[in-house]
């Protein structure tokens, strides 16, 4: 199966240049590789061009979910490897992901990825939802072990480094250009689960991620995006009942991000997570997609078990105590 790269680029400099490279020195190199610029002013849109890239310019910030749309339409290949332009990729991290779609069940499929900025930790595996509306990059901060060795059947992929076959789109759609940037693979996961459309983590197919390489992980605009977009999950996805279990699940995790913006971000932090709860109250609109209150008790459930087998974070310790979900 041919697959193509598409990679969404904003001042991407050096970091691209190596993605790029571990891309076309893979031992199966995708056919195309496309870059998506949103309006650089580094030069490395012009760059990528230079060594052999094909390029979409947009002209413009659009976000990482208009680009990869972007991307996705110009592929034209059986399968797109979407991948951030702060990843760095082993040799056979395509060949491995390309392989799983010999099962015809497989719809997308990913690898562990170390974390580049904090060596010995790993960047994460897969991404799992909690009945909050809150996200775990399973993995993310944790060292390797055995737990994050083994290929396992996975409700869905982040869009760090993966791959997917190009009819998933236009089964479930593109990505949710309202989200812009942060949890718009999340939503798509989402949407993958609720269809019954599961995917395979392939821990040999590796790589390393620098994180948030463009905006900075703990910056206000990363915050606020991240406060807003969960505020969108929450509404394009609402419980059934806001005075039920579920209701305050939501209440008490995104409530408890609130005091993770705080204490990463500080007063600045604090700010930007108000901004944007308030901007993911207003603005875009979203009709209601009943039926993820199944998916993501499942997943929830999968967060559990693996916290209590990995360590449990302060931030799911303090969920699971406070959300009374069982």
């Amino acid at each position: 199966m041919t697959a193509a790269a598409v990679i969404p680029n904003w001042n991407g400099g050096a970091r691209l240049a190596r993605t790029i490279e571990d891309l076309q020195e893979q031992t199966a190199p995708p056919a195309r590789i496309v870059v998506v610029d949103n309006g650089s002013l580094d030069g490395s849109g012009e760059r990528a061009r230079a060594v052999g890239c094909e390029t979409i310019a947009m002209g413009r910030n659009a976000g990482f979910a208009a680009a990869v749309n972007a991307g996705i339409r110009e592929s034209g290949t059986e399968l797109v490897a979407i991948v951030n332009n702060d990843v760095e990729l082993e040799p056979e991290w395509l060949a491995g992901l390309t392989a799983a779609f010999e099962d015809s069940e497989v719809w997308f499929a990913c690898g562990k990825l170390r974390s580049l900025a904090r060596p010995g930790q790993l960047d994460g595996a897969y991404d799992l939802v909690c009945l909050g509306r809150t996200a775990w990059r399973c993995g993310a901060g944790k060292a390797d072990g055995p737990l994050w060795n083994r290929r396992r059947r996975i409700a869905m992929a982040p869009m760090t480094a993966a791959v997917f076959r190009r009819e998933l789109f236009d089964r479930v759609g593109l990505l949710d250009e309202r989200f812009e940037s942060y949890l718009e693979d999340v939503d798509f996961g989402i949407r993958c689960a609720m269809a019954g459309l599961g995917g395979l983590y392939v821990p040999e197919a590796g790589g390393g991620h620098w994180g948030s390489a463009t905006l900075g992980a703990w910056s206000p605009r990363t915050l606020r995006l991240l406060a807003r977009n969960q505020t969108y999950l929450t509404r394009k996805y609402p419980p059934a009942r806001w005075w039920s279990t579920e209701g305050w699940a939501i209440v008490v995790a995104q409530g408890l991000w609130g005091l993770v913006a705080a204490r990463n971000g500080g007063l600045p932090g604090i700010g930007a997570w108000l901004h944007g709860k308030a901007a993911g109250l207003g603005g875009a609109r979203f009709e209601r997609a009943d039926g993820a209150s199944t998916v993501l008790a499942a997943q929830e459930l999968e967060i559990r078990e693996l916290q209590a087998r990995c360590g449990a974070d302060r931030y799911w310790e303090a969920y699971f105590r406070l959300a009374g979900v069982r």
